[in-house]
């Protein structure tokens, strides 16, 4: 018998044997192998242990920020952290997600708590897959460990009003433009494709993510004229300085053993440094000391390791670079002319200057607009000389105070005040909201409080249109509206029905979208940002409907609660598992149903042959997907449902032939009905337990 054979003989007893051994070892033992094998350390309790956050808030509103990193927060300081830091300053909830995505056996989340003073966090996402985030897009299947990861996450914090979104890398957009009621900011501070010859595997993703973002932060000129050939929501925000950090003279300075002037340069020493100009610069002073502070990447020790006045110290902390910048005489910019640092705002210009130290530096198009505090030259041999010229004005203190004058004012304190201009000058496409009302007057205020409660999208209109209502409605609606230059009334004199009352709002809406609302409804926390958001992702929807507890199709979901503040808090676990998700349906109930415009101009109105109301729905998605659009359910978007509330008094045998008539008008004009399908795996039990319980009389 060949050795093949004995092998592919024994392969399956191994297997077998391996299998038994491991079922009779301890679960944490086995655990421990698991992590020993994937070359992590296993976290501890501790590490695992969420801490309870209680979430700021101004005037009872959160203002809230999640920055997906580019580095861990501890790598090095920088634009992303500075950027953070001062939003938490201002009052944001700030949740900084490190680059380092940890290895555990179930998709988790760890907390660090990075101030004593403001709620500013670094979050670190866990999954059973260890990936970088810089090699390539994230798979299908570390898409969703991400996703559930971040689920957990965000059902541990309580975010009641919408989450600002700042991304510094693509990697993560496919996993932020999940979360629900969202902005979405992309903070561009590189020409990636400019760091080196390699293909970037990110281009098709950072384009996408540029054209749908409802913000791009561009920090150079070069940047900003790059994105805005893809998008026109183009904000130019530069890179600044920690003022105080750089302009306070530091308890101990560093001191060269030869007592020469040093020419200093901190930062990455990386594949745009021009190794060949510093040598240059070397040879010409070779009394003074080139100190080269930061990160080696590019092999630049070694190729100028015969030169005796280079000193290199390697990666030094944030905290330690003033000790190195008050021994500067000279700083310098050492950088060549690609691509890359054509397109670079260097945040060390910013400090150098903060310090009062003459700068140097290789003529780049962001460093003109210093008020000429920046010497620039464009070779080898006016670097030179500008270095000379800069050493005869290293102790001007005229020149000094103007240097750290000009960049007190270039904070990153200033910047996120222009952040924040800019997130408030996001354009919002007008959400018109139409409610039809018919008595149940506690219904409609219940309705209007949760969407005065829970509606954070800042530019909507709400028509109510009444139909007769021979309760105090009418009056009500008066006096709600007249407070509320965006509320809107139309008192029709008789019942036009649900097609007809929904008609006359339709006709008088000026939104981009269109949500049909009924008034025994309540909304959840950023349902409607939510829902325009699926348009923006998906732009062959024509209606879009939520998840709700009372209804008959796939929309029907199954979630108990007594009170609406409970259904809040059930629905935000479902909604985060869910997020991103849509469900293409047959039809989409109008209780709650958002049509874009594009679709409304193609189908026209409802069709008011149904009268009082049923198959308007049915007859609408059907005209909605005949035109080529898709009509679907949004799984990350919850609101309650009463159900019937106005059909209920009209009694069961009117309901039971208007229901046939209104049948036989629908399979007139498209053969016959289909049924609604509940959702796989509806239980009728369930059902019936459902309709007892999440039904409080007063919602």
């Amino acid at each position: 018998m060949s050795a093949s054979n004995i092998t592919s003989q024994l392969k399956p007893l191994v297997k077998k044997a391996i299998k038994k051994t491991l079922r009779m070892l301890p679960q944490s033992f086995k655990t421990k192998m698991i992590y020993a094998l994937e070359g992590v350390t296993a976290p501890s309790k501790t590490q695992n242990m969420h801490e309870a956050i209680n979430l700021q808030s101004t005037d009872g509103k959160q203002k809230n920020i999640i920055v997906f990193g580019v580095i861990d927060w501890h790598f090095r300081y920088q634009r992303p952290q500075q950027l953070a830091a001062n939003f938490a300053a201002q009052g944001y909830n700030t949740f900084y997600v490190s680059s380092e995505i940890g290895f555990s056996l179930k998709p988790n989340f760890n907390l660090e708590k990075l101030s004593n003073n403001h709620v500013l966090y670094q979050l670190k996402l866990s999954i059973p897959n260890k990936i970088s985030i810089y090699k390539a897009p994230p798979s299908k299947k570390t898409l969703l460990e991400l996703r559930t990861a971040l689920a957990k996450f965000l059902g541990h914090i309580n975010f009641k009003e919408e989450v600002n979104i700042v991304i510094d890398h693509p990697f993560w957009y496919p996993l932020a433009n999940l979360i629900p009621n969202t902005k979405i900011i992309y903070d561009c501070m590189d020409y990636h494709e400019g760091f080196s010859d390699q293909v970037y595997p990110f281009s098709k993703l950072e384009d996408e993510m540029i054209h749908r973002a409802d913000l791009v932060v561009s920090t150079s000129a070069k940047l900003y004229d790059i994105n805005q050939k893809l998008t026109t929501k183009n904000a130019l925000i530069r890179n600044a300085c920690e003022y105080k950090h750089f302009a306070t003279t530091p308890q101990e300075i560093y001191q060269d053993e030869l007592g020469r002037d040093i020419l200093g340069y901190f930062g990455a020493i990386a594949e745009w440094f021009d190794v060949n100009l510093v040598r240059e610069v070397a040879k010409a002073f070779p009394d003074k000391l080139i100190l080269l502070i930061g990160n080696d990447t590019a092999n630049v020790k070694n190729q100028l390791k015969d030169l005796a006045n280079v000193k290199f110290t390697g990666e030094v902390s944030y905290q330690q670079i003033p000790y190195y910048l008050y021994a500067f005489t000279v700083a310098i910019i050492p950088f060549k002319v690609v691509p890359l640092t054509l397109a670079t705002n260097p945040v060390k210009a910013y400090e150098y200057l903060a310090a009062g130290k003459p700068v140097v530096s290789i003529d780049l198009p962001e460093l003109k607009d210093f008020d000429n505090l920046v010497h620039l030259a464009t070779d080898a041999s006016s670097f030179i000389a500008s270095i000379n010229l800069a050493l005869t004005e290293a102790h001007n203190l005229k020149l000094c105070e103007a240097r750290k004058s000009y960049a007190q004012q270039q904070t990153w304190q200033n910047r996120v005040k222009q952040f924040e201009t800019a997130l408030e000058n996001i354009p919002a496409p007008l959400v018109s909201i139409i409610i039809l009302t018919y008595n149940n007057l506690s219904f409609t205020k219940a309705c209007l409080q949760s969407i005065e409660q829970n509606t954070d999208y800042s530019n909507y209109e709400v028509i109510l249109v009444d139909n007769a209502s021979t309760d105090d409605t009418p009056d009500y609606l008066k006096e709600y509206c007249a407070s509320r230059p965006n509320y809107h009334l139309i008192l029709n004199t008789i019942n036009k029905g649900f097609a007809g009352g929904n008609n006359d709002g339709l006709k008088a809406a000026k939104g981009e979208y269109l949500v049909i609302l009924n008034n025994d409804t309540f909304v959840s926390p950023g349902w409607l940002r939510t829902l325009v958001s699926h348009f923006i992702k998906n732009p062959s929807l024509g209606m879009l409907g939520p998840v709700t507890n009372n209804i008959g199709n796939e929309a029907n979901i199954f979630l108990t609660y007594q009170t609406m503040d409970d259904m809040i808090e059930k629905s935000r676990t479902y909604i985060y598992n869910h997020m991103g998700d849509t469900l293409k349906l047959q039809v989409a109930a109008l209780f709650c149903a958002i049509i874009s415009r594009k679709a409304f101009e193609k189908v026209g109105l409802l069709d008011e042959a149904f009268g009082l109301g049923f198959f308007e729905d049915d007859d609408y998605s059907m005209r909605i997907k005949n035109t080529g659009f898709e009509v679907a359910c949004a799984e990350d978007v919850f609101v309650h449902h009463h159900l019937s509330a106005s059909f209920d008094k009209i009694g069961a045998e009117r309901k039971k032939a208007l229901f046939e008539k209104n049948k036989a008008i629908f399979e007139k004009k498209w053969g016959p009905w289909v049924p609604h399908k509940a959702r796989r795996g509806f239980s009728l039990k369930r059902f019936l337990k459902q309709i007892l319980l999440n039904n409080p009389s007063k919602p």
